[in-house]
């Protein structure tokens, strides 16, 4: 793709590995401003195409769609310290670690009442029970 050529919002989806519905989305938040073509139509230059891979990539790592805001923003400092985005790729990797410990206790949790159930023919369900009892 030339440096000054544009294209539409399906090729620029399918050059980023995006559905053109995200583009959209990405355009109605103001993260990627498209060009308009005379008849209206967006038209998207290769850095809007290079600021989509980036999003895609970004959103991949469960950034949510204001860090990714702020990694554009970074991005296109050239000022920038590396310690603004070390910082903030720290603060996400430590809320997935927070995650992961909250999803092994579910998982821990729900291991015992499945071991707890006889799982026959009896109505008697210590799974069902344990969700009846929690308010």
């Amino acid at each position: 793709m030339r440096d000054d050529a544009t294209v539409t919002v399906g090729e620029a989806g399918d050059a980023a590995g995006l559905p053109a519905k995200t583009l959209r989305y990405y355009e109605q938040i103001g993260l990627v401003i498209p060009d308009r073509r005379g008849n209206g139509y967006r038209a998207y230059r290769p850095s809007d195409v290079h600021r989509l891979r980036f999003l895609k990539r970004a959103r991949s790592l469960g950034f949510s769609i204001e860090d990714c805001r702020l990694l554009l923003s970074l991005y296109r400092d050239p000022d920038r310290s590396s310690a603004e985005v070390k910082s903030l790729a720290t603060q996400h990797c430590d809320a997935i670690d927070l995650k992961i410990a909250e999803l092994r206790s579910l998982r821990a949790e729900l291991g015992r009442l499945i071991d707890a159930c006889h799982g026959d023919h009896r109505p008697d369900c210590p799974i069902l029970d344990e969700l009846a009892s929690r308010d």
